[in-house]
């Protein structure tokens, strides 16, 4: 086993011989640093956009991911059924493919229903950001020390 390089030069002569750590380059792309400009290249920021991901949303992911667990419940139902008792006999498999179908649909209803407050969320964000702009507009203009004048 070769020893670390501290231990080979204790001394001192680690430096002379150009031994240590060198940074040959930086990544390629470290993505934007928080309070850069511009932002994600990628981030729905237009109203037509986020209506588009919504809609998204709507159309295909929502009843994509609700085909894929109704035809993972039959399947997953099939098995525990195989697995089942039968004349007193049976694998202990089959209650814990039962426990875990149960947590795995607790898990795809989390799923769907984070979808659902996203959708929301993407539709109402425009509606948001208005109401608060003539939130604050109200608010700076009942504070104006003009209006003493």
């Amino acid at each position: 086993m070769t020893e670390p390089v501290a231990e080979q030069y204790g001394d001192g002569r680690a430096a002379a011989h150009g031994v240590g750590m060198q940074l040959n380059q930086y990544p390629a792309d470290s993505g934007p640093s928080m309070g850069s400009r511009g932002g994600q290249k990628d981030l729905a920021s237009s109203p037509s956009e986020k209506k588009a991901a919504a809609r998204a949303i709507e159309e295909h992911i929502e009843p994509g991911t609700r085909k894929s667990s109704d035809w993972a419940d039959d399947e997953t139902n099939a098995t525990v059924k195989a697995f089942a008792a039968k004349n007193g006999h049976g694998w202990v498999t089959s209650g814990a493919f039962k426990k875990a179908h149960k947590t795995w649909g607790e898990q795809v209803q989390n799923l769907m229903n984070l979808l659902a407050s996203e959708k929301e969320a993407l539709r109402s964000t425009n509606i948001v950001l208005q109401n608060t702009d003539l939130g604050v507009g109200a608010g700076v203009r009942k504070s104006s020390s003009l209006d003493g004048y």
